[in-house]
């Protein structure tokens, strides 16, 4: 199918959920990384909880450059360029992200006794102190649309579907 052929037909019910998930996916990520880089040495302090990182350079390096990858790659999103390379950077982020955040809740699950349900912290996702069977999910659903973004084929509502 040519290019014109693409922008002349219908738009179908797909087109319009892949910008939803589009728009949603980057809308969130901007504003996520924008609260997390206003506020860089709380999220640092977070950074530092999860104790992957040990060296200063490390930690600051995160903190300082994580938050703006994420405005960066919302902001592509949203402006429908290099939309495939983005979603799969945001998979590529948020499985291990979802993996830490539940090695976290199961390390207070097994310090403090209560139902893993109802254990609450400051992840470090920018939306402050969050249930985390609710974070869970919700990253779960952020990984299934950045895959839907991922294979999703048409690229009429974009302004540059990949970088080639």
């Amino acid at each position: 199918m040519t290019a014109d052929a693409v922008a002349s037909a219908p738009l179908r019910a797909s087109d319009l959920l892949a910008l939803l998930a589009r728009y949603s996916l980057g809308a969130l990520f901007i504003y996520m990384g924008l609260s997390k880089a206003l506020h860089s040495v709380e999220f640092l302090k977070l950074v530092r909880q999860y104790d992957v990182l040990h060296h200063p350079f490390g930690l600051n390096l995160v903190a300082s450059a994580l938050p703006w990858f994420e405005v960066f790659c919302g902001l592509l999103l949203v402006l429908g360029i290099a939309v495939r390379g983005t979603a799969v950077m945001l998979v590529t982020m948020l499985v291990p992200f979802t993996v830490l955040v539940l090695l976290r809740a199961l390390d207070i699950y097994k310090a403090g006794g209560q139902p893993f349900c109802s254990i609450k912290f400051d992840c470090g996702c920018g939306a402050g102190e969050v249930l985390i069977c609710r974070k869970l999910a919700e990253n779960l659903l952020l990984a299934g649309l950045s895959v839907g973004l991922v294979f999703w084929r048409r690229n009429r509502l974009c302004l540059r579907y990949g970088l080639v």
